[in-house]
Protein backbone atom coordinates (compact mmCIF):
# COMPACT_ATOMS: atom_id res chain seq x y z
CA UNK A 1 0.00 0.00 0.00
CA UNK A 2 2.74 2.45 0.66
CA UNK A 3 4.07 1.86 -2.31
CA UNK A 4 1.52 2.84 -4.61
CA UNK A 5 0.73 6.11 -2.41
CA UNK A 6 3.92 6.87 -3.15
CA UNK A 7 3.73 6.36 -6.89
CA UNK A 8 0.75 8.28 -6.86
CA UNK A 9 2.03 11.00 -5.17
CA UNK A 10 4.56 11.09 -7.62
CA UNK A 11 2.85 10.66 -11.00
CA UNK A 12 1.08 14.06 -10.44
CA UNK A 13 3.99 16.35 -9.88
CA UNK A 14 5.15 14.94 -13.31
CA UNK A 15 2.27 15.93 -14.88
CA UNK A 16 2.58 19.38 -13.33
CA UNK A 17 6.10 19.70 -14.41
CA UNK A 18 5.06 19.01 -18.05
CA UNK A 19 2.45 21.53 -17.65
CA UNK A 20 4.79 23.97 -16.15
CA UNK A 21 7.14 23.10 -19.30
CA UNK A 22 4.42 23.82 -21.29
CA UNK A 23 3.38 26.93 -19.93
CA UNK A 24 7.05 28.08 -20.08
CA UNK A 25 7.52 27.59 -23.86
CA UNK A 26 4.05 29.16 -24.57
CA UNK A 27 4.90 32.21 -22.72
CA UNK A 28 8.64 31.69 -24.40
CA UNK A 29 6.96 32.00 -27.80
CA UNK A 30 5.02 34.53 -27.07
CA UNK A 31 7.63 36.53 -25.74
CA UNK A 32 9.58 35.95 -29.00
CA UNK A 33 6.58 36.44 -31.32
CA UNK A 34 6.43 39.68 -29.29
CA UNK A 35 9.99 40.64 -29.86
CA UNK A 36 9.81 40.13 -33.10
CA UNK A 37 6.53 42.44 -33.62
CA UNK A 38 8.28 45.04 -31.34
CA UNK A 39 11.39 44.37 -33.92
CA UNK A 40 9.64 44.86 -37.10
CA UNK A 41 7.71 47.82 -35.26
CA UNK A 42 11.35 49.51 -34.21
CA UNK A 43 12.65 48.65 -38.31
CA UNK A 44 9.17 49.95 -39.84
CA UNK A 45 9.90 53.53 -37.63
CA UNK A 46 13.43 53.92 -38.22
CA UNK A 47 12.79 53.24 -42.22
CA UNK A 48 9.81 55.89 -42.16
CA UNK A 49 12.08 58.44 -40.16
CA UNK A 50 14.96 57.89 -42.68
CA UNK A 51 12.68 58.68 -45.69
CA UNK A 52 11.61 61.27 -43.88
CA UNK A 53 15.02 62.88 -43.56
CA UNK A 54 15.91 61.63 -47.24
CA UNK A 55 12.69 63.79 -48.20
CA UNK A 56 14.00 66.65 -45.89
CA UNK A 57 17.33 66.74 -47.43
CA UNK A 58 16.18 66.15 -50.91
CA UNK A 59 13.51 69.40 -50.92
CA UNK A 60 16.69 71.64 -48.81
CA UNK A 61 19.11 70.46 -51.79
CA UNK A 62 16.20 71.23 -54.37
CA UNK A 63 15.45 74.80 -52.30
CA UNK A 64 19.53 75.62 -52.61
CA UNK A 65 19.55 74.69 -56.36
CA UNK A 66 16.43 77.13 -57.47
CA UNK A 67 18.12 79.46 -55.53
CA UNK A 68 21.49 79.31 -57.02
CA UNK A 69 20.21 79.04 -60.18
CA UNK A 70 17.92 82.24 -59.42
CA UNK A 71 21.49 83.93 -58.15
CA UNK A 72 23.07 83.03 -61.77
CA UNK A 73 20.33 83.66 -63.61
CA UNK A 74 20.24 87.80 -61.95
CA UNK A 75 24.29 87.70 -62.14
CA UNK A 76 23.70 87.09 -66.18
CA UNK A 77 21.53 89.81 -66.67
CA UNK A 78 23.76 92.16 -64.24
CA UNK A 79 26.56 90.97 -66.57
CA UNK A 80 24.64 91.55 -69.46
CA UNK A 81 23.57 95.40 -68.77
CA UNK A 82 27.31 95.96 -67.52
CA UNK A 83 29.71 94.64 -70.17
CA UNK A 84 30.33 96.30 -73.07
CA UNK A 85 28.46 95.14 -76.49
CA UNK A 86 30.56 92.44 -78.44
CA UNK A 87 32.89 93.39 -81.00
CA UNK A 88 30.84 92.87 -84.33
CA UNK A 89 33.84 92.81 -86.25
CA UNK A 90 35.63 89.31 -85.16
CA UNK A 91 39.76 87.98 -86.26
CA UNK A 92 39.57 86.04 -89.26
CA UNK A 93 41.66 84.84 -91.75
CA UNK A 94 40.39 87.27 -94.45
CA UNK A 95 40.36 90.04 -92.11
CA UNK A 96 44.70 89.30 -91.82
CA UNK A 97 44.96 89.17 -94.88
CA UNK A 98 42.91 92.00 -95.54
CA UNK A 99 45.09 93.92 -93.48
CA UNK A 100 47.78 92.60 -94.45
CA UNK A 101 47.28 93.48 -98.22
CA UNK A 102 46.87 97.68 -96.49
CA UNK A 103 50.34 97.11 -95.45
CA UNK A 104 51.88 95.96 -98.61
CA UNK A 105 50.40 98.67 -100.86
CA UNK A 106 51.34 101.34 -98.55
CA UNK A 107 54.60 99.85 -98.79
CA UNK A 108 54.53 100.14 -102.65
CA UNK A 109 53.44 103.86 -101.71
CA UNK A 110 56.50 104.01 -99.83
CA UNK A 111 58.57 103.35 -102.71
CA UNK A 112 56.68 105.60 -105.04
CA UNK A 113 57.93 108.55 -102.97
CA UNK A 114 61.23 107.56 -103.20
CA UNK A 115 61.11 107.47 -107.39
CA UNK A 116 61.54 103.33 -107.48
CA UNK A 117 58.66 103.01 -109.66
CA UNK A 118 60.17 99.36 -110.84
CA UNK A 119 60.04 98.11 -107.57
CA UNK A 120 56.68 99.48 -106.38
CA UNK A 121 55.44 97.80 -110.04
CA UNK A 122 56.96 94.53 -108.95
CA UNK A 123 55.35 94.73 -105.58
CA UNK A 124 52.28 95.30 -107.04
CA UNK A 125 52.29 92.40 -109.72
CA UNK A 126 53.17 90.17 -106.66
CA UNK A 127 49.96 91.55 -104.82
CA UNK A 128 47.61 90.84 -108.06
CA UNK A 129 48.86 87.13 -108.01
CA UNK A 130 48.40 86.63 -104.77
CA UNK A 131 44.98 87.65 -104.97
CA UNK A 132 44.49 84.81 -107.63
CA UNK A 133 45.86 81.99 -105.39
CA UNK A 134 43.18 79.47 -103.62
CA UNK A 135 44.52 80.30 -100.26
CA UNK A 136 42.80 84.08 -100.25
CA UNK A 137 40.10 84.28 -97.77
CA UNK A 138 38.91 87.75 -99.07
CA UNK A 139 35.63 88.42 -100.02
CA UNK A 140 35.43 87.43 -103.83
CA UNK A 141 33.29 90.81 -104.60
CA UNK A 142 36.28 93.08 -103.03
CA UNK A 143 38.79 90.86 -104.54
CA UNK A 144 37.62 91.76 -108.09
CA UNK A 145 37.93 95.68 -107.20
CA UNK A 146 41.34 95.11 -105.53
CA UNK A 147 42.72 93.51 -108.72
CA UNK A 148 41.01 95.97 -111.08
CA UNK A 149 42.53 99.02 -109.00
CA UNK A 150 45.69 96.93 -109.33
CA UNK A 151 45.69 96.63 -112.87
CA UNK A 152 44.89 99.86 -113.52
CA UNK A 153 48.00 100.94 -110.97
CA UNK A 154 50.27 98.82 -112.85
CA UNK A 155 49.31 100.81 -116.18
CA UNK A 156 49.39 103.85 -114.90
CA UNK A 157 53.10 103.42 -113.31
CA UNK A 158 54.22 101.44 -116.33
CA UNK A 159 53.15 104.47 -118.91
CA UNK A 160 54.80 107.31 -115.98
CA UNK A 161 58.14 104.53 -116.32
CA UNK A 162 58.91 105.57 -119.78
CA UNK A 163 58.66 109.32 -118.93
CA UNK A 164 60.42 111.88 -116.63
CA UNK A 165 59.48 112.25 -113.37
CA UNK A 166 58.25 116.18 -112.89
CA UNK A 167 60.80 116.18 -109.88
CA UNK A 168 63.57 115.94 -112.81
CA UNK A 169 61.54 118.02 -114.99
CA UNK A 170 61.81 120.95 -111.82
CA UNK A 171 65.88 119.95 -111.70
CA UNK A 172 66.13 120.84 -115.52
CA UNK A 173 64.32 124.29 -115.49
CA UNK A 174 65.90 125.19 -112.26
CA UNK A 175 69.57 124.21 -113.87
CA UNK A 176 68.22 126.40 -116.88
CA UNK A 177 67.12 129.18 -114.81
CA UNK A 178 71.13 128.95 -112.87
CA UNK A 179 72.82 129.07 -116.54
CA UNK A 180 70.97 132.05 -117.40
CA UNK A 181 71.73 133.73 -114.01
CA UNK A 182 75.49 133.21 -114.40
CA UNK A 183 75.50 133.91 -118.67
CA UNK A 184 73.38 137.15 -116.82
CA UNK A 185 75.48 138.39 -114.11
CA UNK A 186 78.48 138.27 -117.04
CA UNK A 187 76.71 139.65 -119.49
CA UNK A 188 75.66 142.75 -117.99
CA UNK A 189 78.71 145.03 -117.22
CA UNK A 190 78.61 148.58 -115.97
CA UNK A 191 78.46 151.48 -117.73
CA UNK A 192 78.72 154.91 -117.90
CA UNK A 193 80.43 158.26 -118.95
CA UNK A 194 81.84 160.19 -115.48
CA UNK A 195 83.13 159.10 -112.35
CA UNK A 196 79.97 159.49 -109.86
CA UNK A 197 77.59 157.68 -112.78
CA UNK A 198 80.85 154.61 -112.89
CA UNK A 199 80.62 154.07 -108.77
CA UNK A 200 76.52 154.46 -108.73
CA UNK A 201 76.83 151.77 -111.69
CA UNK A 202 79.81 149.77 -109.69
CA UNK A 203 77.42 149.84 -106.48
CA UNK A 204 74.37 149.15 -108.27
CA UNK A 205 76.41 145.96 -109.82
CA UNK A 206 77.54 144.85 -106.86
CA UNK A 207 74.45 144.89 -105.38
CA UNK A 208 73.24 143.15 -108.75
CA UNK A 209 75.55 140.15 -108.38
CA UNK A 210 75.02 139.66 -104.85
CA UNK A 211 71.65 139.36 -105.34
CA UNK A 212 72.45 136.80 -108.43
CA UNK A 213 74.20 134.54 -106.32
CA UNK A 214 71.75 134.44 -103.88
CA UNK A 215 69.40 133.49 -105.94
CA UNK A 216 71.59 130.72 -107.35
CA UNK A 217 72.17 129.63 -103.76
CA UNK A 218 68.34 129.21 -103.05
CA UNK A 219 68.13 127.44 -106.13
CA UNK A 220 70.40 125.15 -105.02
CA UNK A 221 68.35 124.50 -102.05
CA UNK A 222 65.40 123.97 -104.57
CA UNK A 223 67.19 121.61 -106.16
CA UNK A 224 68.18 119.62 -102.85
CA UNK A 225 64.73 119.63 -101.75
CA UNK A 226 63.40 118.59 -105.00
CA UNK A 227 65.23 115.53 -105.23
CA UNK A 228 64.76 114.42 -101.51
CA UNK A 229 60.69 114.92 -102.34
CA UNK A 230 60.19 117.73 -100.34
CA UNK A 231 57.58 119.67 -102.12
CA UNK A 232 56.69 122.61 -99.17
CA UNK A 233 60.11 122.88 -99.09
CA UNK A 234 60.39 123.09 -102.67
CA UNK A 235 58.05 125.53 -103.64
CA UNK A 236 59.20 127.76 -100.40
CA UNK A 237 62.62 128.08 -101.84
CA UNK A 238 60.98 128.94 -105.62
CA UNK A 239 59.50 131.56 -104.06
CA UNK A 240 62.24 133.22 -102.14
CA UNK A 241 63.98 133.21 -105.26
CA UNK A 242 61.02 134.94 -107.21
CA UNK A 243 60.84 136.99 -104.37
CA UNK A 244 64.33 138.10 -104.51
CA UNK A 245 64.62 138.56 -108.33
CA UNK A 246 61.76 141.03 -108.16
CA UNK A 247 64.29 143.35 -106.83
CA UNK A 248 66.18 142.84 -110.05
CA UNK A 249 63.54 143.98 -112.13
CA UNK A 250 64.25 147.28 -114.32
CA UNK A 251 62.20 150.68 -113.16
CA UNK A 252 61.88 151.06 -116.75
CA UNK A 253 59.36 148.16 -116.37
CA UNK A 254 57.69 149.10 -114.00
CA UNK A 255 54.75 150.99 -116.43
CA UNK A 256 54.59 147.65 -117.91
CA UNK A 257 53.60 145.74 -115.17
CA UNK A 258 51.54 148.43 -113.91
CA UNK A 259 49.52 148.04 -116.90
CA UNK A 260 49.49 144.20 -116.42
CA UNK A 261 45.17 144.04 -117.97
CA UNK A 262 46.28 144.48 -121.88
CA UNK A 263 49.04 142.26 -121.53
CA UNK A 264 47.28 139.53 -119.49
CA UNK A 265 44.33 139.51 -122.17
CA UNK A 266 47.22 139.04 -125.37
CA UNK A 267 48.88 136.11 -123.68
CA UNK A 268 46.17 134.92 -121.67
CA UNK A 269 45.52 131.76 -124.32
CA UNK A 270 49.17 130.93 -124.43
CA UNK A 271 49.36 130.72 -120.42
CA UNK A 272 46.47 128.78 -120.23
CA UNK A 273 47.97 126.02 -122.79
CA UNK A 274 51.50 126.16 -121.02
CA UNK A 275 50.06 126.35 -117.59
CA UNK A 276 50.83 122.53 -117.27
CA UNK A 277 53.90 122.30 -119.08
CA UNK A 278 57.31 123.02 -117.29
CA UNK A 279 59.80 124.57 -119.63
CA UNK A 280 63.12 122.55 -119.81
CA UNK A 281 64.61 122.80 -123.57
CA UNK A 282 65.15 126.37 -123.53
CA UNK A 283 66.60 129.39 -121.12
CA UNK A 284 64.49 132.20 -120.30
CA UNK A 285 65.89 135.57 -122.46
CA UNK A 286 65.04 138.05 -119.19
CA UNK A 287 64.64 138.41 -115.89
CA UNK A 288 60.86 138.61 -115.75
CA UNK A 289 61.04 135.70 -118.07
CA UNK A 290 62.71 133.84 -115.08
CA UNK A 291 59.88 135.26 -112.81
CA UNK A 292 57.46 133.69 -114.83
CA UNK A 293 59.39 130.33 -115.11
CA UNK A 294 59.46 130.55 -111.46
CA UNK A 295 56.05 130.71 -111.30
CA UNK A 296 55.63 128.11 -113.59
CA UNK A 297 57.30 125.76 -111.30
CA UNK A 298 55.85 126.85 -108.02
CA UNK A 299 52.07 126.61 -109.77
CA UNK A 300 52.98 123.12 -111.06
CA UNK A 301 55.11 121.68 -108.03
CA UNK A 302 55.09 117.83 -108.26
CA UNK A 303 51.98 116.64 -106.37
CA UNK A 304 52.20 112.49 -104.99
CA UNK A 305 49.58 110.82 -106.73
CA UNK A 306 47.95 107.83 -104.17
CA UNK A 307 47.54 104.71 -105.50
CA UNK A 308 44.14 103.59 -106.53
CA UNK A 309 44.52 100.71 -104.70
CA UNK A 310 45.78 102.49 -101.37
CA UNK A 311 42.49 104.80 -101.48
CA UNK A 312 39.81 101.55 -101.94
CA UNK A 313 41.45 99.73 -99.09
CA UNK A 314 42.05 102.71 -96.78
CA UNK A 315 39.86 102.42 -93.46
CA UNK A 316 37.14 104.99 -93.41
CA UNK A 317 37.96 107.33 -90.38
CA UNK A 318 35.50 107.24 -87.50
Amino acid sequence: MSMNSESLSQEPSAIQQRRQANMFLVRLQWLMILLLIAALLWLYISQQRFEHNVNERLQSNEQVVSRLNEMDDRIFAMSQQTLPAPRTAASSQAQNQLDLLRIQIQAADRLLADNNESAAIELLRGLHWQLSQSSNEIAPALTVVIKQSLAKDIERLQARSSQPSPWQLQNIAIQNIQEFLHSYEREHPANGSDLTQNLDNNMSLTRRQLMIHEVIMTLNLATQASNMREKEQLVGYLRQARKQLQTLVPQTSTPKTISTDNKNSQTANSTTANKDKVQTKSSPNDITEVIDWLDRLIANAPKPTPLLTKQILDKPKR
